[in-house]
């Protein structure tokens, strides 16, 4: 039995989505040096060692520098978050790395840290995402390298000798994969993005929806403790006041912010991420959803099939820009693909959607990326 070209397409979007959503805990920057230093002590035979070396490229490095790490109180820091990884950190935990850190551990990150045995620099030649870890243990020395994508384990060295890739991230996974995907993704247009959406079945619904959960949870969470900034409780208390108007725009912004505060804020809760940022998996899902409840849609799965449109848009901006760079992900990449889903939403032709795309990048562009912390709810 042959395939048509209808399953090939759905196939490509499948993998992409696969790819590019995994659940994380706290900024994916800090996350990928904790779990980079997680690879390189577990080639060791102690968790107890005498240096840290961390070198990062300078978009790791912007991101990691200042955002709270969970588990860590309020703490923040690369050598913290490369100390907590190596003493505290399973591989197999992946981007929530951070999960199994106690008490007792951050303690011990502390001292480390304190006692100057972790470095971290930049190494500005590197091209793309980039983290390597060095761990030295007496006489033993190891090292892991993680590259393209956050969890993208590409090296592991000990004692000098190569021992490559770990099976489940390795090249043939995911520097070839993705790659090719997003080749495939910007050759798309909207019409067939918009396409794409209207197939979705079953299965593909429920994927989403079980990232929505996981983000939904982090928005409950902000609008109940209010941590990071708080922008989003702050809000609300305007609205409880009576001097902000609770319409369908600001209240799917109070949402938005609420989830990013918590996820800024070290609250030790997942976050679905999207092409590497947890960040930007809320700024282009949780207006969309937001938006589909306020307007009361009949229709159950419209709205995932909206934030499925805004996804795919979303991943194609930043296959074109690169998964890090000096421009606002969520709010350039996950903005427009918020823009063009509300357009979906709301029956708008493939030209509305994409004159939607168009209006949102047009104007928010020039938005650059300081690194990633509390500020970003904003």
């Amino acid at each position: 039995m042959g395939f048509s070209l209808k399953d090939i397409l759905h196939d490509k979007a499948w993998q992409l989505l696969r790819l590019e959503t995994d659940p994380g805990l706290g900024c994916t920057e800090p996350a990928a040096i904790g779990l980079c230093a997680a690879v390189a002590v577990s080639l060791l035979q102690s968790r107890d060692p005498d240096t840290i070396v961390v070198e990062t490229d300078p978009n790791i490095y912007k991101n990691a520098m200042g955002v709270s790490i969970p588990n860590a109180g309020s703490e923040a820091g690369i050598p913290l978050a490369a100390a907590l990884g190596a003493l505290a950190g399973e591989p197999a935990q992946r981007l929530q790395v951070f999960s199994t850190v106690g008490p007792e551990d951050l303690e011990k990150a502390r001292e480390l840290v304190r006692r100057g045995k972790v470095t971290a620099g930049i190494v500005p030649e590197t091209s793309g995402l980039y983290v390597k870890v060095t761990v030295t243990v007496g006489e033993h020395t190891a090292s892991a390298v993680i590259s393209g994508r956050h969890d993208h384990v590409s090296s592991r060295v000990l004692d000098g000798r190569e021992l490559g890739c770990d099976e489940e991230s390795g090249p043939a996974a995911t520097d070839t994969g993705l790659v090719t995907l997003e080749e495939w993704l910007l050759s798309m247009r909207v019409a067939d993005l918009v396409h794409l959406v209207d197939e979705m079945d079953a299965a593909d619904l429920d994927y989403v929806r079980e990232g929505l959960v996981l983000n939904e949870a982090l928005v409950e969470y902000g609008l109940a403790h209010g941590p990071g900034l708080a922008v989003g409780r702050t809000q609300l208390g305007l609205i409880r006041q009576g001097l902000l108007k609770k319409d369908m725009v600001v209240w799917a912004g109070v949402r938005t912010a609420s989830g990013i505060d918590s996820r800024m804020g070290g609250v030790p809760l997942p976050a679905m991420t999207l092409a590497g940022s947890g960040n930007q998996c809320i700024a282009a899902g949780i207006p969309v959803v937001t938006v589909a409840q306020y307007a009361a849609m009949e229709d159950q799965n419209l709205p995932v099939r909206a934030v499925m449109l805004s996804y795919l848009i979303t991943c194609s901006i930043k296959a074109g820009v690169g998964r890090l760079s000096a421009l606002c992900g969520s709010g350039m990449a996950g903005g427009a693909g918020v823009a063009a889903a509300t357009a979906y939403l709301f029956g708008g032709t493939v030209e509305k959607i994409g004159g939607a795309i168009k209006n949102h990048i047009a104007a928010f562009c020039p938005v650059a990326c300081d690194g990633a912390k509390t500020s970003c709810a904003l």
